[in-house]
């Protein structure tokens, strides 16, 4: 048995082929130092990546995580010395390890470096033929190989836009239906239940609608619907109460929708408890509109009878997953 193995890596992001490996270590070790290298340039954030590690790992005793950064790697070297490089930093950094695992070519010139073994694990990628490149590039093509703490953040979230009675909460349950995954209603039902309320209510309103969103996206399957989100809250604030508090704004940053869809206002307004503005809808839907506007947010228009609009959003959604 190893005393204390070493497995390094950016985990962009971390999928099972990584897991396998840490699991492959730990047969063997010990102890397994888990070591995450980042940059300032990573399209991921390391504090994110550093959380699933933390997720799947920090409460076992046997490994230990570290996140360092990447400051000793030369992509202009060939391999033989920028692995020189590496080894220098580690047998600074981890000075008392006995080896090292990986999945890649560069460990045996990096064990040469280093004086201790290499020991590889699925060197051909037969058992978990993936990459953190490939999972980037088309995450719900390789979806099977995300970690399930990981997949939240590969969950593309649509947000249903628009003015009251456009069929945004029929449109956001039959597509979660369609594509078997979840859906956020508008949670301000849930909190008022006439138009008759104050600042309080719009902030308890915020704060409500941003958990169900997270919560949601914990779970989804690929794709998250939401039949509304911050901004929506920020209009009827702006529209009853005069003003919006400034903690929608932070909510809203707080949640980026990958794509918004318009819909528009012609189909039959239909009156239930809370709306009551069916005689400006006109004037209400240039003011959601040009809401996404002013923030430079890409939206499609949905137009159309209630088929053609579910088809325009199936259109844009089904080209995620070729």
């Amino acid at each position: 048995m190893i005393k204390t193995g070493l497995v390094f890596g950016k985990f962009l992001p971390l999928h099972k082929g990584h897991l396998a490996l840490i699991d492959f270590a730990l047969g063997q070790c010990e102890k397994v130092i888990v070591s995450m290298s980042f940059t300032p340039q990573d399209p991921i954030s390391p504090d994110i990546r550093f959380a699933w590690l933390q997720q799947i790992f920090g409460e076992n005793p046997r490994v230990e995580l570290a996140l360092e950064p990447d400051d000793f790697h030369n992509p202009a070297l060939p391999l033989f010395e920028a692995t020189a490089l590496w080894a220098v930093f580690i047998k600074k950094r981890f000075p008392n390890i006995k080896a090292f695992f990986c999945s890649e070519n560069y460990g045996q010139p990096l064990a040469q470096h280093l004086g201790i073994p290499c020991v590889l694990f699925d060197i051909n990628r037969e058992k978990f033929p993936i990459s953190a490149t490939q999972i980037r590039q088309k995450p719900f093509k390789y979806w099977a190989f995300i970690p399930t703490v990981v997949r939240p953040f590969f969950v593309k979230k649509v947000c249903l836009f628009g003015p009251e009675s456009v069929g945004k909460s029929t449109l956001s349950r039959q597509l979660a239906t369609f594509y078997d995954t979840q859906f956020v209603h508008e949670v301000a039902r849930d909190v008022v239940t006439s138009n008759d309320f104050d600042i309080n209510d719009i902030i308890k309103i915020g704060h409500a609608q941003q958990q169900a969103i997270h919560h949601k996206t914990l779970i989804a399957n690929k794709l998250l619907f939401c039949d509304t989100d911050l901004i929506t809250t920020q209009i009827y604030s702006e529209y009853y109460l005069q003003q919006i508090p400034p903690v929608l704004y932070d909510l809203e940053k707080a949640c980026n929708f990958d794509q918004y869809f318009l819909l528009n206002i012609d189909v039959p307004w239909v009156a239930d408890g809370l709306r009551d503005l069916g005689h400006k809808r006109q004037e209400m839907y240039q003011i959601f509109k040009q809401a996404l506007l002013n923030r430079n947010i890409n939206f499609i228009d949905v137009s159309g009878d209630w088929q053609t609009r579910q088809n325009i959003v199936k259109a844009t959604v089904d080209t995620w997953f070729s």
